[in-house]
């Protein structure tokens, strides 16, 4: 059984899209969402430096775009998606791409939801400085107590031992003078805001707009949600939970148990991918994993897919 999966923000790096415009019909995909979301994905994504596509209001639709181009480019035909492929999940923004991959949204709708989020999100950073660090080492039941002690919310519980703290910068820095047992390092994160905590509270209200206008699907594949990592059947379901989760932290850890008990035997990132597979290779082992981060791993990727796809 074979899992998709969609990076979060933080994996896009300079000029990361340049190679997959040689490939049928990425170029023309992401000239139309581009059009439609005011844009311009081909320059941020091929041109824009570092600081540019950190923009909150840029990554996320660019992720987005990137995920679908190249999920698409695995199959002759879109259609053999969702009958080879046994589930499918995104890592916070990440799982606006699984939402479509899923058919839960049509491809410009998803695209459009989140040129809403990352504006929403945006705007919502620029009321507080605020932030997101990364901790190194640690047990996560000793980890999580510590960081709600000094304000601070398990922004991502990410498996593998891996939690990533989210607050003010007042907040971050007391952690760092006062980091729990047992954690080697704190590392701030390159992200604009606290992501995923109450601080992105009136990016809720936003998104929640936006998606009342939606007439979500049900998902054609099993589409496992962040907020618990539970399956979700029902697209409305799906929607509502893609509102929440700019609040709630992103529970990565519990998405993994379920691809444990769904039996998935493959896992297979879109680009850019790296972040979760890395993830993966150490919270299951015996799972294959592949990131597809230039067409270079296409042939490998369709291998993969080859050798588990679901019956």
């Amino acid at each position: 059984m074979l899992v998709l999966v969609a990076p979060g923000q933080g994996a896009q790096t300079p000029g990361f899209l340049t190679p997959w415009l040689d490939l049928p019909g990425v170029r023309g995909a992401l000239e139309a969402w581009s059009d439609a979301v005011e844009l311009d994905l081909i320059r941020y994504g091929t041109e824009g430096d570092a600081e540019e596509i950190r923009d909150t209001a840029v990554a996320q639709p660019l992720l987005v775009a990137a995920g679908l181009t190249s999920a698409y480019t695995l199959f002759d035909d879109p259609a053999e998606l969702p009958r080879k492929v046994g589930a499918v999940a995104g890592h916070s923004v990440g799982e606006l791409t699984a939402a479509a991959l899923a058919g839960v949204l049509p491809d410009e709708a998803a695209v459009r939801l989140v040129r809403v989020r990352g504006l929403a999100m945006a705007e919502a950073t620029a009321a507080a400085a605020t932030g997101m660090s990364a901790l190194l080492g640690g047990d996560p039941e000793v980890t999580i107590p510590h960081l709600e002690k000094l304000g601070l919310t398990p922004a991502n519980v990410n498996g593998a031992g891996q939690v990533v703290a989210a607050g003010t910068l007042e907040e971050l820095a007391a952690l760092e003078a006062d980091k729990p047992e047992g954690v080697r390092r704190v590392v701030a994160l390159k992200v604009a805001g606290a992501f995923h905590t109450h601080h992105m509270a009136p990016a809720v209200d936003t998104l929640a707009r936006a998606a009342a206008e939606l007439s979500p699907a049900d998902p054609k594949l099993t589409y496992v949600s962040n907020k618990d990592g539970q399956a979700v059947d029902a697209g409305s379901e799906v929607l509502a939970r893609l509102v929440g989760q700019v609040a709630n932290p992103v529970r990565w850890d519990l998405c993994m148990e379920t691809f444990k008990e769904l039996g998935v035997t493959a896992l297979l990132e879109v680009c850019p991918g790296g972040t979760l597979t890395g993830l993966a290779k150490r919270a299951l082992p015996g799972v294959k994993t592949l990131a597809l981060k230039t067409p270079d791993d296409l042939d490998a990727a369709r291998e993969l897919i080859a050798e588990h796809a679901s019956a």
